[in-house]
């Protein structure tokens, strides 16, 4: 008699053979893929991701340490929180790669963050301040919903901040909506995303030049800015990313030379102060 078991033992083995098989071909494949470069990819998208946020680290820390936001241009955050804004949105209209997108997720709430320690610090200065002279008397209160431009991004509280950084997402939002089909529009926010966070800088060196001064801005921050726009740039040109990535890019590091010029320039007014 003819066993019929053996017949469909056959079959199994040959089924545990071929899956064996594949698996070790997938290993492989895997194996060949984790190339030198992938890994290099995969380090550059996560600095990419986190690598804006470190040189506010620095800052972050003096203002805390010294209970002085004077140095610092509150600007700097308005800046980077339109262009972020703007870049997510430009995402929608035309798809780059996610780690960017990442990146100006979490630049968003950095930079809220830093505008959280900055207000803080600047009202309790200003309590102190005004009850020097008077033991009752508060600093004049400014908010968004006044709706007055003389003190635009100078309020006395966080949730102004916050209202605005709400009412342009939703502005801009609503627009991108309707002229989503529109590419001359999403170019446009494109644009405009990635100069004005080349114009980063110029806040920080406007204030530089009024003050003719750099004393209470973080070197090391801007020194951070140089080396992560340099790898950014270089990050753009090599991933092939939309052209306003990498031209607006080489516009950003020249402005953080400009600063770093600008330490040379008033080290002289510092020796002067101390």
């Amino acid at each position: 008699m003819v066993n019929i078991n053996d017949p469909v033992k056959q079959v199994y083995n040959a089924a545990d053979e071929v899956k064996a098989m594949v698996s070790l071909s997938l290993a492989e494949m895997v194996m060949e893929e984790l190339t030198f470069a992938n890994i290099a990819g995969f380090i550059a998208s996560g600095a990419m991701i986190f690598g804006g946020v470190f040189p506010f680290i620095p800052q972050y820390r003096d203002i805390r340490r010294t209970q002085n936001a004077d140095g610092f241009s509150l600007f700097v955050c308005l800046t980077l929180l339109i262009a972020n804004i703007l870049r997510i949105l430009f995402w929608f209209g035309k798809r780059f790669e996610l780690p960017l997108l990442a990146q100006s997720v979490i630049m968003t709430f950095t930079m809220l963050a830093l505008v959280h320690l900055c207000v803080t610090v600047k009202h309790k200065g200003e309590l102190i301040k005004s009850r020097q002279h008077h033991f009752t008397a508060s600093p004049v209160q400014h908010h968004f919903l006044d709706f007055d431009l003389d003190h635009f991004w100078q309020w006395s509280e966080f949730g102004s901040y916050v209202q605005f950084t709400v009412a342009f997402s939703a502005l801009m939002g609503v627009l991108t909506f309707i002229l989503i089909s529109n590419w001359v529009f999403i170019e446009t926010i494109g644009f405009l995303a990635v100069f004005a966070e080349a114009m980063l800088g110029a806040p920080q060196f406007y204030r530089n030049f009024q003050n003719k001064s750099t004393q209470g801005m973080s070197k090391k921050m801007v020194g951070m800015w140089t080396c992560g726009d340099v790898f950014k740039t270089c990050y753009f040109v090599i991933r092939e990313a939309p052209a306003q990535f990498w031209i607006c890019g080489s516009l950003q590091v020249m402005i953080d030379i400009s600063i770093f010029l600008q330490v040379f320039a008033y080290r002289k007014s510092h020796r002067a102060v101390s």
